[in-house]
């Protein structure tokens, strides 16, 4: 019987145990399962190309996938780090989150992908550049865009509408 009682009870030790774990799971960031519609100007000799390229870029657990850079560079999920996180307050009294992400990427051939950029509420803007072995600039882009689906609308206030009967009483 004592025997039992033991073994029952390490059973539900480790339920408990494992039932914590589990219902502390990992924290998403702001970016989470967030897509953007990104111009990628391409700079060289510090003067714009005419043409931007057109791309999307997708944030999903820590990673971000860009279809521009897979296809032209074979770069996949790309590892990126949020430096800066912060809530503010603009000119007409509405709270506004900026993030200053950084992300940076190595890949068998030794060429670096560095972008830096900022997003304010639904609109990024930053740069990319591709460094090879030497440290000399391969590719330089500028980058612009806004969030897929756009900034949100605002809700409108409804109309009150007085009878005329009821206000004459």
């Amino acid at each position: 019987m004592q025997f039992n009682k033991k073994f029952y009870l390490k059973k539900i030790i480790l339920l408990l145990v494992i039932l914590t774990c589990l219902s502390f799971k990992d924290e998403k960031d702001f970016l989470h399962k967030r897509k953007f519609n990104i111009q990628l100007t391409e700079v060289k000799d510090n003067v714009p190309a005419k043409k931007s390229i057109m791309d999307h870029i997708k944030f999903k657990n820590g990673k971000l996938y860009s279809s521009y850079l897979k296809k032209k560079f074979r770069y996949k999920w790309i590892s990126y780090r949020i430096n800066k996180d912060s809530v503010y307050v603009d000119s007409t009294d509405t709270e506004v989150r900026l993030l200053v992400v950084e992300s940076t990427f190595t890949d068998k051939l030794n060429q670096t992908l560095m972008m830096n950029f900022n997003i304010l509420e639904w609109d990024i803007d930053g740069s990319m550049k591709i460094v090879g072995n030497n440290d000399k600039i391969k590719k330089y882009f500028d980058l612009t865009g806004r969030e897929k689906g756009g900034k949100p609308k605002k809700q409108k206030k409804p109309k009150i509408i007085i009878n005329k009967e009821d206000a004459v009483k």
